[in-house]
């Protein structure tokens, strides 16, 4: 993930961009993010955290991160996304009893007496909470005491602007601007 920093210190920009890519990577989500954007204007006081992702967040399904095929009673799931692995197994245990579900390794698992198309179409992971993750993340990323936060969210880009005052316009102006460039993908404004 590249990070570009627009800040007057350079060595706080850098500390930010730092925490940044440590928090993306401590919830897992960096190597999902094309590129971020951090605005630091703590003399304002205005902060905006943009990010891009590499593909827009959706629910995930188990058909869409694992390899599905039945034999006789029994459905067979080899999973092929290692991430979806610990929901998936809760999300069988929940619906169909853990004497129903056996799991042999930790990607590969069995379900007994459950169609195929029933197990296929279960949603292990919802865009929805996908976003609410990331945007946690860049919260937690921000300085302490920011008490005022808009979020913009546009398919791949999720952009926040923060500030310890009372919002002016031009600050969401300004955030906005930011959210517009990381639509765009381009670096200039």
């Amino acid at each position: 993930m590249e990070i570009e920093v627009i800040a007057e210190d350079g060595f706080g920009g850098d500390a930010y961009a730092n925490l940044f890519r440590e928090i993306m990577s401590d919830i897992g989500k960096a190597f999902q993010m094309e590129n971020a954007l951090l605005v630091l204007r703590p003399e304002v006081p205005l902060f905006v955290f943009s990010i891009r992702l590499k593909t827009e967040p959706s629910s995930k399904t188990v058909a869409d991160v694992a390899n599905i095929r039945t034999e006789g009673n029994i459905t067979h799931l080899t999973i092929t996304d290692e991430r979806y692995a610990p929901d998936i197994l809760e999300e069988m245990w929940s619906r169909f009893g853990k004497d129903r579900v056996e799991q042999q390794t930790r990607f590969d698992m069995e379900v007994k007496d459950v169609p195929e198309k029933e197990v296929s179409s279960i949603v292990v992971a919802s865009g929805e909470e996908y976003l609410k993750e990331v945007v946690g993340a860049i919260w937690r990323s921000m300085p302490e005491g920011i008490k005022n936060r808009h979020t913009y969210i546009d398919g791949q880009v999720i952009t926040v602007v923060a500030t310890e005052e009372k919002f002016e316009p031009q600050m969401l102006e300004e955030g906005l601007k930011y959210h517009k460039k990381m639509l765009g993908g381009g670096k200039d404004v």
